[in-house]
């Protein structure tokens, strides 16, 4: 025969879901730290490729000097 289980307390409830928070907390810290190294340039750990945008605007450019001159 089926028994229903003993009630939750309150307080282990919110012990509970005070480690979940903390945990997603800790999550977005991380996150934020490996945004602002990347932004800055300082990151060592992670690696992602760049796109040189001085070929794209020197070509850009070109192509405006020779407009003009015709």
């Amino acid at each position: 025969m089926a028994v229903p289980k003993k009630r939750t307390s309150r307080s282990k409830k919110e012990i509970r879901k005070t480690i979940w928070r903390e945990k997603a907390n800790q999550a977005g810290v991380k996150a934020l730290s490996l945004a602002r190294s990347i932004l800055t340039g300082r990151s060592k750990s992670f690696c992602y490729a760049t796109v040189s945008k001085s070929s794209k605007s020197s070509a850009s450019s070109a192509s405006i000097d020779e407009s003009n001159e015709s």
